[in-house]
């Protein structure tokens, strides 16, 4: 996806944490109802999120699940139902839940609930970053045209190194997601890679390496 002539930085730069973001149950229940438009193959990127986090887990990566959540009464939905998407992720609804069997889903994981579209936005995700001290976010989830692109143009604009791998992120269309797998690459060169390069560079890192430039 890197169409810069700019030399790419190493895939994991400092300490490295794993964003799975929005794989909840709902993603493998029955979707002809959607509420929320998903392009064809949703499910099955969604499930190759597991392949990253145990890789994760095996080398002493931080694991961060983020899950949209919303309150009954639709308070906190705002502006968000004004466009193309109808109610959704509501937090008594059991498909709203964690993906849990499907992603191997640990207490010893850290979670952050959030209420819109980036997981920085009125959110503890921040401060847990600091007190991990991380520096390259790997990303994972959906959809990669909200919430995905969202949270990576916050991270970038945090100063993050800011990672997706396209094959485990999934859009509201095709034509969504490749539009802004481009954009994201557009503002960090090298941050659209592969899962199969990912898991590679998971493999190879070393918990004792802090240094980012």
């Amino acid at each position: 996806m890197n169409e810069s002539n700019k030399p790419e930085r190493e895939l994991i730069e400092g300490r490295p944490a794993l964003r799975v973001i929005d794989i909840q149950a709902e993603t493998f229940q029955d979707r002809t109802d959607e509420a929320i438009p998903t392009m064809p193959d949703y499910a099955h990127r969604m499930l190759k999120a597991r392949k990253l986090i145990d890789k994760a887990r095996e080398n002493s990566i931080p694991v961060i699940f983020i899950q949209e959540v919303h309150r009954p009464d639709l308070v906190d939905f705002g502006r968000e139902l004004d466009g193309s998407e109808d109610i959704h992720c509501i937090e008594t609804n059991p498909g709203t839940d964690i993906a849990v069997k499907e992603m191997g889903f640990l207490s010893s994981d850290y979670l952050i609930k959030k209420r819109r579209y980036s997981a920085f936005f009125g959110t503890d995700f921040e401060i847990l970053l600091r007190g991990l001290k991380i520096d390259t976010l790997l990303l994972c989830g959906g959809l990669t045209d909200v919430c995905v692109h969202y949270t990576f143009v916050d991270g970038h604009q945090s100063d993050y190194f800011c990672r997706v791998i396209e094959d485990c992120v999934a859009g509201s269309s095709e034509e969504a997601h490749t539009a802004s797998l481009r954009a994201m690459e557009y503002l960090q060169s090298g941050a659209c890679r592969s899962l199969e390069n990912v898991l590679t560079a998971m493999e190879s890192y070393n918990p004792d390496h802090t240094d980012a430039a």
